[in-house]
């Protein structure tokens, strides 16, 4: 499925910290990270519960948070999940756990490239016309938030904002700049949807600006060869293997 919507421009989008060293040092962050749901609420109450309170009104009442977290989500990260059931408490609203990614992407220690070649798919229903609240733990190019909002989106819901414990990005922002949408569509046209599935205004931000530093699509696809062969590397010395399809 392509991705071929953006973030609405009037979505809001709050985060608590710019780097995950900010979360590392909790007692409780290997723990959360390995899917321990005792260890993330009490690295989150911890850190973040204050923040989170002072959100109190900048969503729509019974909005519905939601968390990109893998079907198979048994040892994996348990942070994005409880931050969604959180949020849900204290901001008046309701999490919802029945759309689930369909294929865990290990971004986590993967370049910009790696990131692009790698994107997930979702499943489960969307309410039509919910007003939906993205939730994760840490975010840098701001990708998987992205194909989540595109899949909301598809399906009739509305995204209305993003929460995250760390905006890692260079950009905070998740809309890509007017001058980079305009500069890789004179310079590549259709080439990106081809290579990535992506529509060059679905873009994020910090994805953009990555692509405005390649001259041409042979570049890219060399680049993106390359990515492959380093992500299946980088998997491999962790014991992990990419099944079909991923």
């Amino acid at each position: 499925m392509d991705r071929v919507y953006s973030f609405p421009k009037e979505a809001k989008h709050y985060h608590c910290f710019v780097s995950d060293s900010d979360i590392k040092q909790h007692v409780d962050y290997r723990s959360a990270k390995s899917g321990d749901a005792d260890s993330a609420l009490s690295l989150i109450s911890d850190l973040a519960l204050d923040f989170l309170v002072s959100l109190k009104g900048e969503f729509p009442s019974g909005s519905i948070f939601v968390s990109p977290y893998a079907k198979e989500a048994a040892g994996d990260n348990a942070l994005p999940l409880m931050l969604s059931l959180l949020c849900a408490e204290l901001l008046d609203g309701s999490s919802e756990t029945d759309i689930v990614q369909m294929q865990r992407v290990f971004h986590t220690g993967a370049d910009p490239m790696e990131r692009l070649i790698s994107r997930p798919s979702f499943e489960g229903a969307v309410q039509h016309g919910g007003h939906y609240v993205l939730v994760d733990d840490v975010t840098s190019m701001g990708s998987t938030l992205a194909e989540l909002a595109n899949y909301l989106l598809l399906n009739g819901g509305k995204v209305v904002g993003t929460l995250l414990l760390v905006n890692a990005g260079r950009s905070k922002d998740f809309r890509a700049l007017k001058k980079h949408i305009r500069l890789l569509e004179a310079r590549f046209g259709d080439e990106i949807k081809d290579i990535f599935g992506i529509h060059i205004p679905a873009l994020t931000a910090n994805e953009a600006s990555y692509l405005v530093g390649f001259r041409t699509a042979d570049e890219i696809r060399n680049r993106c060869a390359k990515a492959e062969k380093e992500t299946s590397k980088r998997l491999l010395s962790k014991g992990h293997t990419r099944s079909a399809g991923q």
